[in-house]
């Protein structure tokens, strides 16, 4: 875990710090990384028949989930990808299979077109500069998966939240508000870490 010495106490002086930080740990782990956390994830994470997975297309050295992504289509569970409708609002989810046609969103981000169903997702796969033991999680500053994460709770208890991302991001603390939401479990290239504020941890 890094020293708290070293890490800004804002967030945006925290970003510059974790944006360096996670393209460290991708040179360092390699395309291995992705492979392994596909690994752990499916070790420890139960997939109840039914489930829906999220994911998300990976942009900026995000940690890979698709290797993951496609494994779950191979065995039958359903999976989808998020869909920014509006600027600052809870994104929307359609389905996705490997091979299914992807657009630009306004961010240039891979995401599936009005063709695709869209459906709610139980298990959200969640991309993250940096987190702390807690389950705080550090985004880019938009607030999508903060919105879209505190509507789906709000509407179902049968959710889980799981970071992904190298171990090099976690940090000692991540600044939070009322606002931000805490993740059920953090998946790195070196293990599974269920965070306890939330009893149940599988579906």
């Amino acid at each position: 875990m890094s020293n708290t010495a070293t890490i800004p106490a804002n967030k945006e002086g925290l970003r510059e710090y974790a944006l360096v930080r996670r393209s460290h740990a991708l040179r360092k782990a390699g395309p291995a990384a992705s492979v392994r956390g596909a690994e752990h994830f499916l070790a420890a994470i139960k997939i109840s028949p039914g489930t829906i997975v999220s994911g998300y297309f990976p942009v900026r050295e995000e940690f890979d989930v698709m290797p993951l992504m496609s494994r779950l289509s191979r065995i039958g569970i359903k999976c989808c990808l998020p869909v920014i409708q509006r600027r600052s609002n809870p994104l929307i989810f359609r389905l996705w299979r490997p091979g299914v046609k992807l657009i630009s969103n306004p961010y240039s981000i891979p995401e599936p077109g009005p063709e695709s169903e869209e459906v709610m997702p139980n298990i959200l796969l969640v991309p993250l500069l940096a987190f702390d033991s807690e389950g705080y999680r550090l985004g880019y500053g938009g607030g999508y998966y903060d919105q879209t994460l505190n509507s789906l709770r709000s509407k179902s208890q049968n959710l889980l939240a799981v970071g992904m991302a190298f171990m090099e991001q976690q940090v000692d603390h991540v600044p939070h508000n009322l606002m931000d939401a805490q993740l059920d479990w953090v998946v790195t290239e070196r293990g599974a870490m269920p965070i306890t504020y939330i009893g149940e941890q599988n579906l």
